[in-house]
């Protein structure tokens, strides 16, 4: 992955951080004194983060978390109200890459570690990756709409997906907070822990994904996101569609001891 260190630092290189170790790349937004508010340049930098760590053959997994207090609200709303100011009213949609989408067209396995707060467009960033760990300090809310509103990075497609349809409307209409517990009940996580072992619960996660990998996995993940939707009927056809097409590393499963039953 690109790395910039022998550029002067200055602050706003700072607000997204980037790790990579052991086959695991770590992005961290990093504005705690703005509640990671996400500015323009944050948004296109995590675009461009993600896209790095999918490229990177020395990468096979991605957590992506946020700096305490609180993991993202999404774009960062003054600075939306200044570009209206400035005679942009049609406001944020079109002023930089949408961080969800690009969360989405990640192949690598994604792991959204959410240390706090997880709101409106922070909420669309981690219903697009593939995992959500949770610590047990997280709250989750949908506030497109109290704040007038209509959500831009695919929040009324990934809401109902992860929590059904009537549990999405709820929480839409009435801008709550859903604690940590209640996520994991409703299926809105994967795992909830206590908030000083959320990076180890991601990184021990990490782990296994990247001692299960092989090319089949992120064929197989997007087999899944493809058939999001689908009927039993399309999504089977699409999977059988592709296993004709597929061609198995006989050699590689034998140097994994996958023929021994292991």
């Amino acid at each position: 992955m690109a790395d910039r260190s022998d550029k002067p630092a200055t602050p706003e290189d700072q607000r997204l951080l980037v790790a990579v170790s052991d086959r695991i790349a770590t992005i961290t937004l990093n504005r705690p004194e703005a509640r990671n508010a996400m500015t323009k340049r944050m948004r296109n930098d995590l675009c461009a983060a993600l896209r790095a760590a999918d490229a990177d053959d020395g990468v096979d997994a991605i957590i992506l978390t946020g700096t305490d207090p609180v993991f993202t609200g999404g774009v960062d709303l003054r600075e939306v109200a200044a570009d209206g100011v400035a005679g942009n009213p049609s406001g944020n949609k079109r002023q930089a890459e949408d961080p969800a989408q690009a969360c989405r067209d990640t192949a690598k396995p994604l792991i959204c570690a959410v240390n706090g707060t997880c709101v409106t467009g922070g909420l669309e960033i981690a219903l697009s990756c593939d995992f959500i760990v949770a610590s047990d300090q997280a709250r989750f809310a949908d506030t497109h709409a109290k704040i007038g509103v209509i959500a831009a990075w695919g929040m009324t497609a990934l809401l109902p997906r992860a929590v059904g349809k009537r549990m999405a409307k709820e929480m839409t209409a009435s801008a709550r907070f859903v604690y940590a517990e209640e996520a994991l009940r409703i299926g809105l996580v994967n795992h909830v822990v206590l908030h000083d072992e959320l990076l180890a619960k991601a990184r021990a996660l990490a782990v296994q994904i990247v001692a299960a990998t092989t090319p089949a996995t992120a064929a197989t993940m997007q087999l899944y996101d493809d058939g999001d939707g689908m009927s039993f009927a399309e999504a089977k056809d699409l999977e059988e569609e592709a296993m004709r097409n597929w061609t198995v590393d006989t050699q590689d499963m034998q140097r994994r001891g996958l023929g021994r039953g292991s």
